[in-house]
């Protein structure tokens, strides 16, 4: 930003621009990139550096459960990050305006302040390892988001400094890169970044961050817990759920009738969760009817199916996923012995 090279470079030659930004070296007759030159102004990055990515891995049901929503992002180091960002902004983050009585100024806060996750990423793109063939993954559950990276930290720092928070390394792994961030102001290369991750919880209220590796430091984490008064909304909402589930089990799953539109949706949903697009076209329709409309409420309504985003309901990438209800549904009503049957991969 504000660099002099800027104003400099349509006067210059593109192969000395390049070796002023100390992206490639050799002379004309053998110019080649540098690693740096790749991973940030190579559209696929990856075909040199084998699962340069981020993936964003959802468990809406938690790790134990059936469903797992993935977003892979890839591309110039630049880009994947503001993408991976931008998708958890969009899709995860929920701010909350509480209203205080007597006072002017309401109290706002978020279920993960975005600034603590920024860091988080930034600093496993700054410091992971681009000769381990393994992405970097960001793993998100009900109550907590963690950042894994490869591999662990560097051994300049100590288990005592991490459980402190004290995340100084007296080496950088990737110095050019950690140059490139400080550039596109991603970062400020000072070690600052664990400092505005735990000042930004602070701030909102949330607890403090959790690092740790392996006893071989071959990964690293950083986990971010949600929001307190989140943790509670959950607990609250998880009892009413069991409360509707059991009235569920009781008075609907016996009499409950499905239209043969609402069974074959519920039969889609068997192997993978699927969205709206993937449904309109295996039903034959240009659009999203009325008629799918009802069905799919009905559906929900029964508990046999359930989105796979439930704190976004209009998300782009929302999709349905079969329940516990919708299986045993299933099973109840269709005999598993026949040869076309639909767990035997049989049609709609």
């Amino acid at each position: 930003m504000g660099s002099e090279l800027l104003d400099e470079s349509s006067d210059i030659l593109f192969a000395d621009l390049c070796r002023q930004m100390a992206i490639v070296d050799g002379g004309n007759e053998y110019l080649k990139p540098r690693n740096v030159g790749l991973l940030f102004f190579h559209d696929k990055p990856e075909k040199f550096f084998p699962y340069i990515q981020i993936d964003v891995v959802y468990f809406p049901e938690d790790e134990g459960g059936d469903v797992i929503q993935e977003a892979i992002f890839k591309g110039p180091l630049d880009q994947q990050l503001r993408d991976a960002l931008r998708h958890i902004k969009n899709n995860f983050i929920i701010e909350r305006v509480l209203k205080i009585p007597g006072e002017a100024k309401a109290k706002r806060y978020f279920n993960y302040p975005y600034v603590a996750i920024e860091e988080a990423l930034v600093n496993a793109v700054y410091h992971r390892s681009y000769d381990i063939r393994e992405p970097i993954e960001v793993r998100i559950n009900r109550t907590s988001i963690s950042v894994v990276s490869h591999p662990g930290p560097d051994p300049s720092i100590t288990l005592e400094d991490m459980q402190a928070g004290r995340m100084v390394s007296r080496r950088y792994r990737n110095r050019r890169i950690g140059e490139f961030l400080k550039e596109l102001e991603f970062t400020e290369g000072r070690g600052t970044g664990v400092p505005k991750m735990r000042s930004a919880l602070k701030r909102n209220g949330s607890p403090e961050p959790v690092f740790f590796t392996d006893g071989a430091r071959q990964s690293f984490w950083t986990e971010i817990r949600i929001h307190p008064e989140f943790l509670r909304d959950l607990s609250f909402s998880e009892g009413m759920q069991a409360q509707e589930e059991a009235y569920v089990e009781a008075h609907v799953e016996a009499h409950v009738d499905f239209t043969e539109t609402e069974l074959k949706i519920l039969k889609m949903c068997l192997k993978n969760p699927i969205g709206n697009k993937e449904i309109i076209k295996n039903l034959g329709y240009k659009s999203l009817s009325g008629n799918v409309k009802k069905a799919l409420q009905k559906l929900k309504s029964a508990a046999v199916i359930a989105y796979t985003i439930p704190d976004r309901p209009k998300s782009r990438f929302q999709k349905y996923a079969i329940t516990k209800k919708g299986r045993k549904y299933l099973e109840e009503n269709y005999n598993r012995n026949s040869k076309n049957n639909i767990f035997n991969g049989g049609i709609y």
